[in-house]
Order: C-alpha cells, then sequence, then structure tokens
C-alpha cells in the first residue's frame, strides 16, 4: 500500500495559477504503476482530473483541463505535482491525488486506484 500526502491548495484568482504536490511513502514495482488527480465540488461526484503512467509516460486529462493543467514529477522519488493554470471558479474542489494500477482504458476509473490522499481545497474567485 503507498500513502499519500497532498499540499499546495489555496485561494486564487481566477486566471491565475497553483501546484499540487502528492508525497507519496512506500513503493509499488509495477509497470502499470499509475498516479492520478481527482476533485470533487460541494454537492457533486468525485471527478477524473489527470493520471499518468510513469513507465511508459502515457497521461490522460479530462476534457475540462486540457491544456491548463499538467501532472509531473522531477524524478521517481520527487512528489508528483498537478500544475494548473488559467484556474476558473468552477475549478474550485478538493483535490484528492491517488496510485495504483489501471490498465489504461481505466485510468480515469476511480475504482482503479488503491490509494488515496486526504484532499486538498482549491478556492478559485472570480
Amino acid at each position: 500500500q503507498v500513502q499519500l500526502v497532498e499540499s499546495g491548495g489555496g485561494l486564487v484568482q481566477a486566471g491565475g495559477s497553483l501546484r499540487l504536490s502528492c508525497a507519496a511513502s512506500g513503493r509499488i514495482y509495477n509497470s502499470h504503476y499509475t498516479t492520478a488527480w481527482f476533485r470533487q465540488a460541494p454537492g457533486k461526484e468525485r471527478e477524473f482530473v489527470a493520471a499518468r503512467r510513469w513507465s511508459s509516460g502515457a497521461t490522460n486529462y479530462a476534457d475540462s483541463v486540457k491544456g491548463r493543467f499538467t501532472i509531473s514529477r522531477d524524478n521517481a522519488n520527487s512528489p508528483v505535482f498537478l500544475h494548473m493554470n488559467s484556474l476558473k471558479p468552477e475549478d474550485t474542489a478538493v483535490y484528492y491525488c491517488a496510485a495504483g494500477q489501471p490498465i489504461l482504458s481505466a485510468m480515469d476509473s476511480k475504482s482503479a486506484y488503491s490509494s488515496w490522499g486526504q484532499g486538498t481545497q482549491v478556492t478559485v474567485s472570480s
């Protein structure tokens, strides 16, 4: 099991940027190891934001964030980042980091991830 801790959330004006971090402890030696970001706004279902399979570099982004958000890390031992640019009020949510070994077609599925962080709040004011 991988333990995940998110940080970096906060309040930002529309059009601004934030960088979220996801620090992981424990390691998974699996070619399918993938880190994802999900978010949940008040009264809504938790939704997929972005995911990356580190062995192949395969990425997946929700249509709502394509071109604005990027998931990355500096090296295998660094935190995973979610770079968020051109933020909109509708991006306001609690953002969760998740880790697992999904098949490529399931990278956007909550059920494919076995480890979750506690979440970090992102609020975008208009």
